[in-house]
């Protein structure tokens, strides 16, 4: 059996479809191995169509702007460069030509490229988002082995490229973060009766924790703490969140756009649960009217055993098999 895959290329004007081939795959006899594309075939198709439908996009925007959009007159090349993009079905050359402003309007600079400027990022979203999400999940040398096994672009990326657009989007994502507030509840009673009926009610736990910093010798110098939550829906969507204390500026703004990340709105009920210590304690306070602050079974225990073993002397040990064996099965979860 012989599988032809073509790519064919219809343009709005209506002129002549233009078809490339892509591949020509042989099989023979049905074995497993066989069946359907390997993942060496899948990935050169993938990036052969994606080389011809780029190629195609940047030759229509070329064509757009190779007149005058004030005047309509002819632009003039200066040159023609090389423009390189990376996506996620492989790195592409394409041609970039350099043209020369018209004089109908007054511009800082008398050529410019087109190409260049309407791709200046050179990495296409998608592609940032999967370096950004598993970088944020591994190591970025991982990362670069997970892409380049299961995508075209793999072999084109280095640890220190996934790093530098980790950071890249990190930056960029806490600079459109919104202002820090102290109350983030808008609105009025009388506003919040007419929203929509919320879908669910939100449950989102928070806790503290000390971490060790690398870059210190001593045990008792370098330690940070980190708070963490985790927020979840009535359908059992969750997100999470950390930041490192009295580090982040915003912390209270950024529990509150994860909230409205998951539809919260101020008439909607809001568990939170905590150790109650002031520094989780201050950061769940005033982001929603319908918000119950409860303090979760781990910590109701641990502060039932320091009362009995205040009271009456015995073990932690004892105290503690002894209180969570009275509470049953919430306690021990």
């Amino acid at each position: 059996m012989k599988v032809r895959i073509q790519v064919v290329i219809e343009s709005a004007a209506g002129e002549p479809a233009d078809v490339h081939d892509i591949a020509c795959l042989k099989r023979e006899e049905l074995q497993p191995d066989t069946v359907g594309l390997t993942l060496a075939e899948a990935k050169t198709v993938l990036e052969r169509i994606q080389q011809r439908m780029v190629e195609q996009q940047a030759a229509e925007y070329l064509r757009t702007q190779s007149h005058c959009l004030s005047c309509g007159n002819k632009r003039h090349h200066k040159g023609e460069h090389t423009v390189t993009v990376h996506t996620l079905f492989g790195k592409l050359r394409l041609k970039s030509p350099r043209l020369y402003h018209c004089q109908c309007q007054p511009h800082p600079a008398r050529t410019f490229s087109p190409l260049a400027e309407r791709l200046p990022e050179r990495s296409t979203p998608e592609l940032l988002y999967l370096e950004t999400k598993w970088a944020s999940l591994m190591s970025y040398g991982m990362t670069t082995k997970l892409l380049d096994e299961v995508l075209p672009i793999g072999k084109h990326i280095n640890a220190e490229t996934v790093r530098n657009h980790l950071h890249a989007v990190a930056e960029r994502t806490e600079a459109e973060l919104g202002d820090e507030q102290v109350f983030f509840i808008d609105g009025c009673p009388r506003d919040w009766a007419t929203l929509p009926r919320p879908d669910g009610p939100l449950t989102v736990g928070l806790d503290g924790g000390y971490v060790h910093s690398c870059d210190k010798t001593s045990r008792k110098d370098g330690w940070f703490e980190v708070i963490a939550g985790k927020s979840i829906t009535a359908e059992g969507a969750a997100k999470c969140f950390a930041f490192v204390h009295r580090y982040d500026t915003k912390p209270k703004r950024r529990v509150f756009e994860m909230l409205k990340s998951q539809g919260m709105q101020m008439n909607q009920q809001i568990t939170f649960l905590s150790d109650g210590g002031d520094t989780v304690r201050q950061l769940q306070l005033y982001l929603n009217p319908q918000a119950e602050h409860l303090l979760d079974w781990v910590h109701v225990v641990r502060q039932e055993a320091a009362r009995v073993i205040v009271r009456h002397g015995v073990s932690r040990d004892r105290t503690w098999c002894s209180i969570t064996s009275t509470l049953g099965g919430e306690a021990r979860r």
